[in-house]
């Protein structure tokens, strides 16, 4: 039986990424102090991998076949790779995170040229040093071994340090001088497996389960019925991916309606719908939506 060889990211990503592949329809047990965890689909060998060593070398030699990772890290080991599919999560939310230069909140630095001849550590050294060239900046840039957001004001001037939503720089009393790049989520291939016609197909329909289990993350469904009198006027405030499904009831002069929307919307519509003469108006959540 022919296997794909998947890397999962240890650490940070971990339970987000374990937590959308099963949305995704395929469940995985992770056990403890175990670099190999079991998947219920036979086809798929899954291994924990480090993000910062997934893409290079692990998947650019072969070593595995595919695996998850951040742009942030393949950028940073400048990884000769495929990119099957973007997937906007991160540790906490459905949405990208960010790598950032910060300072102590009350630095006179106040922007990237204000950096000449300062020191900045990081993890991410040589985005970071890309950065500070693209800018026109000549800065030390130091590889950072941890606890990053301690080591300004004394024993650095900077640092670029990843965040989601600023919380733990805010509680560290440092400021944001400016964004160094926006990091999401990749899906990534070897590119003599993605050759291999058996490998794509199971990593293009992996891709498309994923994608959508993180669509159907912000939309509900709804289901209603209503009378004929009223339907025109209820399809007009009604939204939907395409177009709202109608068929009728057994009851004569009734339609019932199904629809997906963005949960967003549904606390402000649900009460016009019922207004505009909706009954029975059922919400329900979704695991995948795929367009």
């Amino acid at each position: 039986m022919e296997k794909l060889k998947l890397g999962i990211p240890k650490g940070s990503l971990q339970d987000s990424t374990v937590k959308w592949f099963a949305k995704a329809g395929y469940n995985i047990t992770i056990t403890e102090r175990s670099y190999y965890p079991a998947i219920d689909d036979e086809e798929i060998e899954v291994m924990l991998v480090r993000p910062q060593e997934m893409a290079n070398p692990y998947i650019q030699r072969g070593v595995l076949d595919a695996g998850l990772t951040g742009e942030d890290w393949i950028r940073e080991r400048k990884s000769d790779v495929v990119e099957v599919a973007e997937l906007i999560y991160s540790k906490q939310r459905s949405m990208p995170a960010r790598w950032v230069l910060a300072v102590k909140s009350d630095s006179p630095i106040l922007s990237i040229e204000d950096l000449n001849g300062k020191t900045i550590s990081t993890e991410l050294v040589e985005v970071t040093r890309s950065y500070l060239t693209e800018n026109g900046v000549q800065a030390k840039v130091e590889f950072s071994y941890g606890a990053t957001e301690a080591k300004v004001p004394y024993l650095v001037d900077a640092i670029v340090e990843l965040t989601e939503t600023g919380s733990s720089l805010r509680a560290n009393d440092l400021r944001i001088v400016d964004t160094v790049m926006i990091s999401t989520t990749k899906l990534i291939a070897n590119k003599e497996s993605w050759k291999d016609s058996w490998k794509r197909k199971k990593l293009e329909n992996l891709a498309m389960l994923l994608e959508g289990a993180l669509v159907a993350e912000s939309k509900v469904g709804l289901k209603m019925n209503v009378s004929d009198e009223n339907l025109d006027a209820l399809l007009k405030i009604l939204p939907s991916m395409r177009a709202p499904t109608v068929s009728p009831l057994q009851t004569v002069g009734w339609q019932a309606i199904d629809t997906v929307i963005d949960e967003d919307v549904v606390r402000d519509l649900i009460p016009e719908l019922k207004q505009a003469g909706a009954l029975d108006i059922i919400e329900y959540p979704l695991n995948k939506v795929i367009p």
